[in-house]
């Protein structure tokens, strides 16, 4: 059973509930709800859920439990997708946001989507820029380029699919979509967020964004080593479950189906380098060679020809591929070079 601190203000109508699952971030929490009690909109609540975090989050949200606006849950481990789940259905406000307890929030957010969904019923999940920092090479957006294929404010089911149309972690949406939709699937190991965006979309109406810097999402050393074969397995999952609930003449079926291809196209890429990292050289570059239409570019051209004359010099290339392909990492230009396409935006 969940262990609630503090209980909310019944004097005050919360508009929106923001989520904090802080499992292993108590040193950067306070930074988090620091940037939460400093936005130009009150009208908020605010769960944090401790989910069996190995350091002390009850510690560090403590201070902040004399504002009623905050409450403080603990529970056992059952990964991040429960997590939000209790503490989503601990809050009551109709419209909920997620804010990762080590990512911070810019002063204007709250108010910025507010007044996007309170304004237009048709969008099922608003989100905006925000600004990557951290353990990477160097800040950057999340978004540098057009959103989706119409307007670059509305993003449709498909652009949310082949993520044309980004989301961003910190994102915002209706809890009566959240309820419809079937909340977090807990048996989602990776891909989790994905997987709500698409199947909200699923619901009907667009995707709504703003090219406003209104987030800070930090990439943390242990946090960006996410391998491409846990991504790819996630997103091939998301498709899967979107395509059996789809009517089977629904317009994204197509997609979907050259979506799941290409996934399966990359995981066989990255598998192929997994052997060659492990050791047997040999096959894992003959693999390689036969999902070359997979890459493309010079380095890549560069490195396939090398490796026919030196193939000894695979295995520690590719090592250092897989060790700098980390989330945050992306935008540097030898690093985008050694990814399968479905990599690139």
């Amino acid at each position: 059973m969940a262990k609630v601190i503090s209980k909310p203000d019944s004097t005050q109508v919360p508009r929106i509930a923001v989520i904090v699952p802080a499992y292993g971030v108590a040193r950067w929490l306070g930074e988090a709800l620091d940037s939460l009690v400093a936005q130009d909109f009150t009208q908020w609540e605010c769960v944090v859920i401790d989910d069996g975090a190995p350091d002390d989050v009850a510690g560090a949200v403590a201070p902040y439990l004399n504002d009623s606006r905050i409450r403080f849950i603990s529970t056992a481990n059952y990964g991040v997708s429960a997590a939000r789940n209790t503490a989503i259905a601990a809050s009551s406000a109709p419209l909920i946001a997620l804010l990762d307890g080590d990512d911070r929030f810019c002063p204007h957010y709250l108010s910025t989507m507010v007044g996007l969904l309170e304004g237009d019923p048709d969008i099922r999940l608003a989100t905006c820029n925000a600004r990557i920092f951290g353990a990477v090479p160097r800040e950057r957006l999340c978004f540098e380029g057009k959103q989706g294929s119409g307007d670059g404010m509305r993003g449709t089911l498909a652009d949310v699919l082949d993520r044309s149309f980004g989301v961003y972690i910190g994102s915002t949406f209706r809890r009566e979509d959240f309820d419809s939709a079937g909340g977090f699937d807990t048996t989602m190991a990776h891909a989790e967020d994905f997987d709500l965006w698409v199947r909200l979309m699923q619901l009907g109406g667009h995707a709504r964004y703003t090219d406003t810097l209104l987030g800070e999402y930090r990439v943390r050393p242990n946090s960006a080593s996410a391998s491409s074969n846990r991504m790819l397995i996630g997103n091939i999952r998301v498709y899967e479950k979107a395509r059996s609930t789809l009517p089977g003449d629904a317009p994204e079926q197509p997609l979907l189906q050259r979506l799941i291809a290409e996934s399966e196209d990359d995981l066989a890429f990255e598998h192929a380098i997994d052997r060659v990292i492990e050791g047997d050289t040999r096959n894992g570059l003959a693999e390689l060679q036969r999902a070359r239409s997979r890459v493309e570019g010079m380095v890549w051209t560069l490195s396939f020809t090398l490796w026919r004359i030196l193939p000894s010099l695979a295995r520690p290339m590719l090592a250092w591929r897989r060790k700098a392909h980390r989330r945050g990492n992306q935008s540097a230009s030898i690093i985008g070079a050694l990814l399968p396409r479905a990599f690139h935006p």
